[in-house]
């Protein structure tokens, strides 16, 4: 689990491609200081497996679902990435709960001089995203400011913008998105009523389970 507190902006220093997947390897001083094989780190917000650690740097395998579904699939030499270790039992949440598990991307919009950023919000995904809401963009636990059907907005405070990698963004980038597993737990617990309700004429009908 992750609380999308980034801890430092690492740097992509290779990238290997294997069959239906890729090998990176990463710099994080930080972050591999205590980490060892089989740890977990998430890398601009998906979780990834520790596979070897050394010298301030560490390797991960990212298999074809995760390439295809993240901004991963794009990494490049030399690529800004935000890194987050798993957060220990007993440890803060400092932002809210995070599996690591990107649902998919959005575009970077545009950000204003007050640090109203806009992303574009795939349809699939824009059920599960409410004002004042969470969502995770590039592993950033970030507070949803504005809605509307294609779009979302959240306010960057100049820490977010100095201590990720949000603050080097700019028009057309893909970031990955990660919303509420809150709210795709509930849409599935709710489903078969909500479906039941509809079968007997809308709201108003009784229920029964």
């Amino acid at each position: 689990m992750f609380t999308g507190i980034v801890e430092e902006i690492g740097e992509v220093t290779a990238v290997e491609q294997l069959t239906n997947a890729a090998r990176l390897t990463v710099r994080g001083p930080l972050v591999t200081g205590d980490a060892g094989h089989g740890d977990s780190i998430a890398v601009s917000g998906v979780c990834l497996t520790v596979v070897t650690v050394g010298g301030g740097e560490f390797t991960v395998d990212v298999v074809n679902e995760t390439l295809q579904r993240s901004s991963l699939a794009k990494v490049a030499v030399g690529d800004a990435v935000n890194l987050e270790r798993a957060t220990p039992a007993g440890g803060r949440l400092g932002g809210h709960i995070m599996q690591g598990h990107v649902d998919g991307t959005g575009v970077f919009l545009s950000r204003d001089d007050d640090g109203v950023t806009t992303f574009a919000l795939p349809a699939n995904l824009a059920r599960y995203v409410v004002e004042k809401g969470s969502i995770a963009v590039d592993g950033v636990s970030l507070t949803v400011a504005a809605i509307g059907e294609d779009r979302f907005s959240v306010a960057l405070i100049p820490t977010t913008l100095e201590v990720t990698t949000l603050g080097r963004r700019a028009a057309g980038d893909r970031v990955n998105l990660e919303v509420d597993v809150v709210a795709k737990y509930v849409e599935k617990l709710a489903m078969p009523h909500l479906r039941g309700l509809a079968d007997n004429g809308g709201v108003g009908t009784e229920v029964r389970a």
